[in-house]
């Protein structure tokens, strides 16, 4: 065989290996665990962290003041030195539609080593230590709640003794961009955190979902949570491994009454929201930057071009190869594209897709060495150690 035959053998045998060993990431049932109502339901105090948001709080904020859940629970919105009225905007909508109890705090601007949203979050978990509460929610102010959502999470926490319980909030899909590569950012998320691995004891696989965080008090105050992780640039993931380095038992998994309303209607959108964070998740290093791209390539960009190079050239194997990863990897997507409820034929254009968040991931090496840093809601971070993933 041809050396493009043989690497379309191997971006297969990569397939294989995905399909079988890597967790069955591909599957989306991974949902809350079973759970049972407690006979006593535990105090929770909800954090927000919020900086110009009036343009979704409308449409979040109301979810959470309407909480159905038995026990005593609050809502603390941190207003980040929103610009936009975010803090009164946030009183006047629990003036006009009652609920849960709303305060709304303001922290000031982050001292040197902390990240805006977990400097406002620390602010918010300050507050909350006064009515005591048993858990936490940490969630954004774009996250949308159905009505019995803060109670499921409680009971699959106190159900499967959980220190945390995180749910990969549903993104909006609406745009063709968004349909592009909002289901793949899950699917990626996904494969590179296994949902199944997370939640098994004794496993080295630590993720949340910043979104929607249910986090046992006490366990935040053994983890020195958010102090531990201040300088975060994916403050879930380090809020998660956090957790788990010491001893704690964390569940991650897809979300059914947890949703983002925050749209992202054009490339640019998403492209800014990929890119900011992506090399800090590759630790700032050339190496891991330069594997990353040569593992896309491999996985995802040799298969449609071995199959179209092999019926140009009449070379059968090499087609065989590239049409047969090929579909193993649109096999593979299809399970998030129904979760999404979009329609199939999205899923033979994963190869593009991912051939775009190559270029976000490249962007964001570029853009790091070019010492501009990560740019979000108004401030801008050019040292690797105090970016933040949302400012």
């Amino acid at each position: 065989m041809s050396a493009f035959a043989w690497t379309a053998a191997a971006s297969l045998a990569a397939w294989l290996w995905l399909l079988l060993c890597q967790g069955f990431f591909w599957r989306t049932d991974v949902r809350l665990p079973e759970r049972r109502e407690p006979q006593a339901w535990p105090s929770v105090c909800v954090v927000v962290p919020a900086r110009d948001e009036a343009a979704v709080l409308p449409a979040s904020l109301p979810s959470l003041l309407a909480q159905d859940y038995p026990g005593r629970a609050e809502v603390f919105l941190v207003d980040d030195g929103s610009s936009d009225g975010t803090g009164e905007l946030a009183r006047e909508l629990s003036r006009r539609l009652g609920g849960l109890p709303l305060t709304v705090g303001s922290p000031g601007e982050p001292p040197a080593g902390w990240t805006g949203k977990l400097w406002a979050v620390r602010h918010g978990i300050d507050l909350a230590r006064a009515r005591d509460p048993e858990y936490l929610l940490l969630t954004d102010a774009d996250i949308a709640h159905e009505p019995g959502s803060l109670r499921a999470l409680v009971a699959a926490a106190r159900t499967g003794g959980f220190d945390v319980v995180s749910q990969m909030a549903r993104l909006r899909v609406k745009s063709l961009w968004e349909r592009l590569v909002v289901p793949a950012f899950v699917y990626f998320f996904a494969q590179l955190y296994p949902f199944r691995r997370i939640g098994r004891k004794g496993s080295r696989t630590a993720a949340a979902a910043g979104g929607c965080v249910l986090l046992r008090a006490e366990t935040a105050e053994r983890a020195r949570i958010p102090d531990a992780i201040r300088h975060a640039v994916i403050d879930d993931v380090a809020l998660a491994r956090a957790v788990k380095g010491g001893g704690g038992h964390i569940w991650l998994g897809l979300a059914e009454q947890v949703d983002s309303v925050r749209p992202y209607p054009r490339l640019h959108d998403l492209w800014r929201m990929v890119s900011r964070s992506a090399y800090a998740q590759l630790r700032h290093s050339p190496l891991l930057l330069a594997g990353t791209v040569a593992g896309l390539a491999l996985v995802y960009l040799v298969p449609p071009v071995a199959l179209v190079v092999g019926l140009a050239t009449g070379a059968a194997p090499t087609a065989v190869l590239g049409a047969l990863a090929w579909l193993v990897m649109t096999g593979t997507y299809v399970p998030m594209l129904r979760y999404y409820r979009q329609p199939l034929w999205l899923a033979p254009l994963l190869p593009f897709t991912a051939f775009l968040y190559l270029l976000m991931t490249v962007d964001s090496a570029v853009q790091h060495y070019r010492g501009r840093g990560a740019a979000w809601k108004g401030r801008t971070y050019a040292r690797p150690d105090t970016v933040s993933e949302e400012g």
